[in-house]
Parts: structure tokens; C-alpha cells; sequence
């Protein structure tokens, strides 16, 4: 099977050995191109549930926004593990249970990001804590696709 976008030969399958071929060329093509769209659906979808779970925490449970977005953040990402196994990454030979092990893994390395991110823009800037959780998505976003794509599911 041809990848049209880079020229790299790939199996049936579509996924590159790994190894025989460089990560950049491996991520920029038009198959995860496609993924990364489902991706950006899914995260999207699941982020509006945790910003839902973070504002209800916030506005009606009085609880700080950091912790907050922590429980918003590990509620989204749970219900963005199945879609992301169904849907995004379907036909990836990882177990289920490992996949989700895994997926948490990634997750905590996003979370990190996330909140890292999150407290440093509630500190040091003048930011609304809802815009500061859209603006770190993008990056832990991509983060947790690039980890789950290559290392997770086995896709790219």
C-alpha cells in the first residue's frame, strides 16, 4: 500500500514496521492525518464533558479549579479511551486491559501537562480558567495522540 503523501511503501496493513522507518514520516502522512481528525472529534467531544465536570465542581461543588480539572480530566479521558479504541485506533491488536493501563499512563503524562500548564497560566497571567483549560489542551492534546498512536495502540 502507497502512502501518496510521503512516498513511503507501507505494508497491507498500513502501519510502518517500526524501525524501518523515521517518526516524522511515520506521524506526517495522510493515514494519521485521518486519525488525528478522529482524534480531534473525539478529544473534543470528551474535553466539552470535562470542561462540563470542571465548571459543575467549580461553580456548584466550591471546589478549587486545580483539583477540579484533575477529575474533569481523568473523566474525559476515560470515556476518550473508548471511543479512541472503537473508533480512532479500531483494529489495534493491544489487549484491552493493557490498552487501557497504558492509555491511563498516557494520560497521566497529558494530566501533567495539563495541570503544569494550567497552574502556570491561573498564576501568571490574568487568564479566565476556562480559557487557560482550552489554550494547554491543544498541547497535551497532541501529546497524548502522539503517545497513544505510536506506543499504545501500535497504529503509526
Amino acid at each position: 500500500m502507497t502512502d501518496y503523501s510521503g512516498g513511503v511503501e507501507l505494508p497491507a496493513n498500513g502501519k510502518a514496521p517500526a524501525g524501518e522507518t523515521g517518526l516524522a514520516s511515520r506521524l506526517f502522512n495522510r493515514r494519521v492525518g485521518g486519525m488525528l481528525l478522529k482524534n480531534t472529534a473525539v478529544s473534543s467531544a470528551v474535553f466539552l464533558v470535562g470542561l462540563a465536570v470542571l465548571w459543575g465542581l467549580v461553580q456548584w461543588g466550591r471546589m478549587q479549579a486545580v483539583p477540579a480539572a484533575a477529575i474533569g480530566f481523568l473523566t474525559s479521558n476515560s470515556l476518550h479511551y473508548a471511543l479512541g479504541r472503537s473508533w480512532i485506533f479500531r483494529g489495534t491488536d493491544r489487549a484491552i486491559g493493557s490498552g487501557y493501563l497504558i492509555f491511563l499512563v498516557n494520560a497521566g503524562v497529558g494530566m501533567a501537562i495539563t495541570i503544569l500548564l494550567f497552574a502556570a497560566l491561573l498564576k501568571w497571567t490574568a487568564i479566565h480558567y476556562l480559557v487557560a483549560r482550552v489554550i494547554v489542551s491543544v498541547f497535551a492534546g497532541l501529546a497524548m495522540f502522539v503517545l497513544n498512536a505510536v506506543l499504545n495502540f501500535r497504529q503509526v
